[in-house]
Order: C-alpha cells, then structure tokens, then sequence
C-alpha cells in the first residue's frame, strides 16, 4: 500500500515536471497533477510487474530498491501519461480551431 502512495505522489510531481518542461502540452497544475497521478499508479504498478515485484495485489516489500523503483516508476508513468493527454488535447483543439 506505501509503494502505491509513493507511485502516486511521484506521479503528480512527474505530471507537473512534464508540464513545466513541455510547455505546449501543459494541462495546467490541476490538470497535470490527475494526470500525473493516474499515469504513477499506472505506470508504478507495470514497472512493479515487468520487474517481478508484483502488481497491486502482490505484497511490497520496502527496502531502497522498492522504494526507488516506486518513485522512478511513478514519476516517469505520470510524466508520460500528462504528454500523451496533452499531445491529444493540443491536437483536437487544432482541429475544431
């Protein structure tokens, strides 16, 4: 459950580092922050099972590694996520603009 909270967390901040850096696909804070969550638990949770760690229901174990997996795992998903989510809205607005 700890690992989930640290994924979700770096997601937002992965969300909102992604939103600073890319400008043109901001969301916004709020936009970047759900995003960034959505795409840590997402991604946090793949990484866990492509590493052998388990998913959701497999239980975490919480040493450094975990823990540092947890955060690369949920920063990178949630900065990814909030580039795909603005790739597509900066597409659409310009196609009814």
């Amino acid at each position: 459950m700890l690992n989930l909270i640290i994924q979700l967390l770096s997601g937002a901040v992965g969300g909102n580092v992604a939103g600073n850096v890319m400008k043109k696909y901001d969301l916004g804070t709020l936009g970047n922050s759900i995003a960034g969550i959505l795409g840590g638990g997402l991604g946090g949770q793949l990484l866990g099972m492509l590493m052998g760690s388990g998913g959701a229901g497999a239980p975490a174990s919480m040493d450094l590694g975990s823990i540092i997996a947890s955060i690369a795992g949920g920063g990178v998903g949630g900065g990814v996520l909030m580039a795909i989510i603005g790739m597509i809205r900066t597409a659409m607005t310009k196609k009814t603009a």
